[in-house]
């Protein structure tokens, strides 16, 4: 039996496959130039980040955490006095560990186990100074005050979003400047943009040439240096190509 399709449907199929060529056709891509970006933004900073460790030693763990806990205290008490608030105080690491004596082999060759000699009881506190001047005057009160490990600073930026955003538009600038140097050199021309993102940053303190001593009014404070904060950004740009 012989099966006719009417000429209607048929020119709709040929309507539709032309369609689906036209389509395929615009598919096609379109001439692009993808460019990086780089830009830098520094800031003077305007809090200190301090790490101290108050690690005392005792005979029995009570003896070795009373110890720790009373030089604790006066470090608080004088961190309160020089003004830092109590948000800008936190406990970041706590432990008690024993301390073994460990035997000789004896001449038989056994070996006896070690011994607990007593315990080490380590707290850490992190300190935010807002005040810069007293950087070095609180460091050195924490050590008179039984501070005798840790001592770490990061100098930071309360608030970077200014110089993120100044970078962000170098960056920009940046990867526009790349593009166009580019495609002059290949004898074409840069259309809209396609695309724009940027891919990541990494605030990072750094100290740079021009730093200055910053004193505390105690001259036996010690001496620190805050310097700069550099802040980077990347951007990822895509633009047309006219030809």
């Amino acid at each position: 039996m012989k099966t006719t399709i009417p000429k209607t449907l048929g020119l709709c199929a040929l309507l539709l496959m032309g369609a689906a060529g036209v389509q395929a056709g615009d598919a096609d891509p379109q001439p692009q130039i993808r460019v990086t970006g780089e830009g830098q933004a520094t800031l003077v900073p305007d809090m200190a980040m301090l790490q101290l460790m108050v690690t005392r030693e005792g005979a029995s763990a009570r003896e070795a955490l009373d110890a720790n806990s009373a030089a604790m205290q006066e470090v608080l008490a004088a961190m309160h006095k020089s003004g830092i608030a109590e948000r800008d105080l936190q406990t970041a690491q706590f432990s008690i560990q024993p301390r073994y004596r460990h035997h000789r082999p004896e001449a038989s060759g056994q070996q006896e186990p070690p011994a607990i000699v007593g315990y080490t009881v380590s707290n850490s506190l992190t300190v935010r100074v807002r005040d810069l001047d007293q950087v070095g005057a609180i460091l050195d009160r924490s050590v008179s005050l039984g501070v005798n490990q840790g001592g770490s600073i990061e100098f930071l930026n309360d608030d970077p979003a200014p110089a993120l955003e100044q970078a962000r538009v170098a960056a920009v600038k940046n990867a526009l400047q790349r593009a166009a140097t580019l495609t002059a050199a290949a004898g074409v021309k840069t259309g809209h943009i396609l695309e724009i993102s940027e891919q990541s940053y990494q605030p990072r303190p750094m100290p740079m040439a021009r730093t200055e001593m910053m004193m505390s009014a105690d001259a036996g404070a010690v001496p620190i240096a805050g310097g700069e904060n550099t802040y980077s950004v990347t951007v990822n740009l895509t633009l047309a190509l006219e030809q």
